[in-house]
C-alpha cells in the first residue's frame, strides 16, 4: 500500500493529525470515528454531579441562614444600644426620661402636642437634620410632619423583620383622624413599654401585686421619670422592647394583614407604646387571665414581638440590651417592666 492512497497525511501537517492518519491506516474507518468522537459526560455521570451540587447547596444554605440571622441580631442589638444612649442624653439635658408619648406640655414638648419619644431623641442618634424638619408646633400627624415621618430611620428598624408592607393609610385613633398619604410612612420596630396591666398580670402572680401606683415602667404617657425614681434598679427595669412588623398584625409567626391596627403606624406615632398583658400561646388573645401566659412573640400588637428565632431584645434603663428567650415566664417579664414594684427577679 502506498502513501499516495491517503493524501490527508500530506495535506495536513499537524503532528496530531499525522498520528490519527496512521491509526486510520492501521485500524480502518470504525476506529478512526471512535478516536475523533468528542469526549463528554454520560447521563449517569451528569446526574451524579448534579446530585453532589445539590447536597453541597443543602449543607451550605442553613449555614448561610444562620450567619444572616446572627448578623441581624447583632444589628438589632446595636440599634437598641443607640436608642439607650439617646434616651440617657435626653435625661442629661432635661433631668427626666422622655414620656412614651406626650398629650400635654412637658420637657421637649412646650407646645403640648401629641408627640412620641422618638422625635424628641432624633438629635442623639445622629438625625439632627430630621429633627429640624419635624415641626413640634404641630401634632405628629399634621402638616409637614407626615412627610417627615416618611423618612426612613435605620436605627428604628430591625433587619430581621419580614413581610414589611408600605403604609399609606391608617384607621382613626382619636384625636388623630384616619390617614391617607402618598409617601409611605417609615416604620419602627422598637417601642416604649409603659408597664403592666394589673388585671392581666395579677392572676398569674396569685395576689394583687400590681396596682395604679406601681404598675408603670420608665416611660409612660406624660411621665417625668428620673433615674432616682427607678427604685427596682436600672439594670432590672426594661425601657424599650421589640414590637416588630407593625402596623401589620402578626400572631405567632404569621401575618394577619386583614386585621386592623391603629398603633405603631410609623416612627413618629405617639400612640404606639403599650403595657404588658400576656397573650395566649397562639397569639390570638391577650390579657385573658391564666390562659394568656405567653410573654414574648405571641402577638405584635400591644405585646413584645420580634422576628428573631426564640426570643426578642429588650433595652434596660441602664443602657444594656438583653436577648430574652420567648419561654421566659410572664411574671418574670412583668417584674422587669415595672420600675418601683419591689419585686425580686432573676432571669437568664
Amino acid at each position: 500500500m502506498m502513501a499516495d492512497d491517503y493524501p490527508e497525511v500530506y495535506v495536513v501537517h499537524s503532528q496530531e493529525i499525522r498520528i490519527l492518519s496512521s491509526h486510520h491506516l492501521l485500524f480502518g474507518d470504525a476506529a478512526m470515528n471512535r478516536l475523533l468522537r468528542r469526549s463528554g459526560l454520560t447521563l449517569i455521570e451528569l446526574l451524579v454531579v448534579i446530585g453532589i451540587i445539590a447536597i453541597l447547596v443543602g449543607l451550605l444554605l442553613p449555614a448561610v441562614q444562620k450567619v444572616r440571622a446572627a448578623a441581624a441580631r447583632i444589628a438589632c442589638q446595636n440599634n437598641l444600644k443607640q436608642i439607650g444612649i439617646a434616651l440617657h442624653h435626653f435625661h442629661d439635658v432635661n433631668g427626666v426620661f422622655p414620656a412614651s408619648g406626650w398629650t400635654m406640655a412637658g420637657p421637649g414638648n412646650p407646645e403640648g402636642k401629641y408627640v412620641s419619644w422618638r422625635p424628641l431623641t432624633l438629635a442623639y442618634i445622629e438625625q439632627e437634620h430630621v429633627r429640624w424638619l419635624y415641626d413640634f408646633r404641630l401634632n405628629w400627624w399634621e402638616g409637614s410632619n407626615l412627610e417627615v415621618a416618611s423618612l426612613p430611620i435605620k436605627t428604628y428598624v430591625c433587619p430581621a423583620t419580614a413581610d414589611r408592607t408600605a403604609v399609606t393609610s391608617a384607621i382613626a385613633k382619636p384625636p388623630r383622624p384616619a390617614l391617607s398619604v402618598s409617601l409611605p410612612l417609615a416604620p419602627t420596630d422598637y417601642e416604649a413599654i409603659m408597664g403592666v396591666q394589673p388585671s392581666s398580670i395579677n392572676p398569674h402572680v396569685g395576689y394583687a401585686l400590681y396596682h395604679a401606683a406601681n404598675r408603670f415602667a420608665v416611660m409612660s404617657r406624660n411621665s417625668r421619670v428620673r433615674l432616682t425614681d427607678i427604685t427596682d434598679g436600672t439594670s432590672h427595669t426594661v425601657m424599650v422592647v421589640e414590637a416588630a412588623g407593625r402596623p401589620t398584625v402578626h400572631r405567632n409567626g404569621r401575618p394577619y394583614p386583614h386585621l386592623a391596627n391603629d398603633q405603631g403606624i410609623c416612627w413618629a406615632d405617639s400612640e404606639g407604646p403599650f403595657s404588658l398583658d400576656g397573650s395566649s400561646m397562639d397569639g390570638q388573645q391577650e390579657g385573658c387571665g391564666l390562659p394568656c401566659s405567653r410573654a414574648i412573640n405571641g402577638k405584635n400588637d400591644n405585646e413584645p414581638y420580634s422576628f428573631h428565632s426564640g426570643g426578642a431584645h429588650f433595652l434596660f434603663a441602664d443602657g444594656h440590651v438583653v436577648f430574652l428567650r420567648e419561654t421566659l415566664p410572664l411574671t418574670t417579664l412583668a417584674a422587669l417592666c415595672t420600675r418601683a414594684a419591689g419585686e425580686v427577679v432573676h432571669y437568664d
